[in-house]
């Protein structure tokens, strides 16, 4: 029987403790090991941004398709993330449960929502920064413990937005904040997407970055990613897994190197479970 998100935040909540009392580096350091026993899979549970996408959204890219490329091919990653979800809707849909039960020791679950948990007028995705929102992410992180994996939490990607003198702006408000203090109360390793994105669109300007984003003929998307956009926010992520060591260096690749943009594919059609 799955447990539903309270029974396992207060299940968990020891556990919690216990892993919070020494050093985030360690624990992670021991999760990598010197030497796994089998090849790891990492997981994804995440919004839009890092979902999978298919034909009919072409050139619409998460940057979960890509991230396999600065990972070594014995990673496998399985993406869970969904177009629409905050943390309160795919716990809702039941859609941590399939990944709970695929979970082996070593393992890791990369969280990664706050674009939706924002949508204070939906009540069935708001989730509020400071309360739901945190709950559900211990959901994911207890989830991830009771199968011997390794949680990882990310702050959510920026959006493609300047003011007039050509400053990236912040949009999440206090979603990367709770996503941060939630790693650092339960000792989870993070990965400052957040953060690493803004400077990245602040360096690019706001010309360049409409290269990065689902700019069209048709569309001006400044949330979703076309194939350049997917791949450098993967690399920032490949390069946040390596630096906090979740994965050791064997496990990535290519961290530096240019990545043909013609390698991204989309499948012909969504799978109907979807």
């Amino acid at each position: 029987m799955t447990l539903g998100r309270r029974e396992a935040v207060a299940a968990g909540a020891g556990m919690v403790l216990a892993l919070a009392a020494g050093p985030a580096a360690a624990r992670t350091e021991d999760a990598v090991g010197s030497s796994p026993r089998r090849p790891r899979t990492l997981f994804i549970a995440g919004d839009s941004t890092a979902a999978q996408k298919y034909a009919d959204a072409a050139p619409e890219t998460g940057w979960g398709m890509a991230l396999p490329f600065f990972l070594h091919r014995e990673t496998t990653v399985s993406n869970h993330a969904v177009n629409g979800r905050s943390t309160k809707s795919f716990l809702d849909e039941g859609r941590l449960d399939p990944i709970t039960a695929a979970l082996r020791p070593g393992d890791v679950l990369l969280v990664q929502f706050g674009h939706n948990d924002s949508k204070s007028t939906d009540p069935a995705r708001y989730a509020a920064p400071w309360g739901a929102y945190q709950d559900n992410l211990r959901v994911f992180v207890e989830a991830a413990r009771s199968r011997g994996a390794l949680p990882v939490i990310a702050t959510s990607v920026e959006r493609r937005r300047f003011d007039a003198a050509g400053t990236a702006q912040r949009s999440l408000g206090d979603y990367p904040a709770a996503a941060r203090a939630v790693a650092a109360a339960s000792g989870t390793p993070l990965l400052d997407i957040e953060a690493l994105s803004l400077e990245l669109w602040q360096r690019l300007g706001p010309e360049a970055t409409k290269t990065y984003f689902n700019w069209t003929a048709t569309e001006q998307d400044n949330t979703h990613f076309n194939p350049p956009g997917a791949i450098e926010v993967a690399r920032l992520v490949a390069r946040e897994l390596l630096r906090t060591r979740v994965l050791a260096p064997r496990e990535t690749r290519r961290l530096d190197d240019d990545i043909p943009t013609d390698r991204i594919t989309w499948p012909p059609a969504v799978p109907s479970a979807s």
